[in-house]
């Protein structure tokens, strides 16, 4: 017995496509930081992540748009609106690592990056799960899992993040804790707006199904 929503009118259909798309923008893009920090000599990544952002930038805006000029309740469409910009923040701060790698010239990956990249993966996987489910929610348990997944998921980078920050305060090069701590809390940050997605989305659940 699937649940539809009630703000469904068939231009949604349209609107819940550039929601899955602009999910999808935000695994690529995790995949794209892990890639280079396995290896930071990997240049094209930069690139690749900054063209990311870009189309993400366009789509959140389509998303509001469309919101803008669809007849749902202002409630609904600020649900909507949270979720679409928290991912843009997402793929926003993942590209802001990837610009301090760069003008940080950092060549080697710093511990746990890679790690919490890695993480970072799975969290917008999470992501890209849930909203592709907001289109018919059949199964509300699978969804507050999948948010209690993306919880979990940000325990995991705040211990890596902990264990990152004491390594780095081993070191007595002023300099270098500045720039890496900076490329941790942006990591650690990436990793909360997939949690601050979740939750809109378990409010959503638990609202209309």
């Amino acid at each position: 017995m699937g649940h539809m929503f009630s703000w469904m009118k068939s231009n949604d259909k349209e609107l819940l496509a550039i929601f899955d798309n602009l999910a999808k923008k935000a695994v690529e893009t995790a995949e794209a930081l892990a890639v280079l920090f396995s290896d930071l000599s990997n240049t094209e990544q930069h690139t690749k992540i900054k063209n990311l952002e870009s189309e993400a930038d366009v789509l959140t805006r389509d998303i509001f748009a469309e919101l803008n000029k669809t007849f749902i309740t202002p409630f609904d469409r600020e649900d909507m609106q949270r979720i679409a910009s928290k991912i843009d923040d997402v793929i926003d701060f993942m590209d802001g690592i990837s610009a301090r790698t760069r003008s940080y010239k950092i060549s080697t990956p710093p511990p746990y990056t890679l790690e919490i990249a890695k993480e970072l993966v799975n969290a917008t996987k999470e992501v890209e799960y849930m909203v592709s489910k907001l289109k018919n929610i059949k199964n509300t348990e699978d969804m507050i899992a999948h948010c209690r997944n993306t919880g979990n998921i940000e325990h995991v980078v705040d211990d890596l993040y902990r264990k990152s920050i004491e390594k780095l305060f081993e070191s007595n090069d002023a300099i270098t804790i500045i720039k890496l701590k900076d490329i941790y809390e942006t990591m650690e940050t990436a990793s909360d707006r997939c949690v601050d997605v979740a939750d809109v989305i378990e409010d959503i659940v638990l609202k209309y199904a």
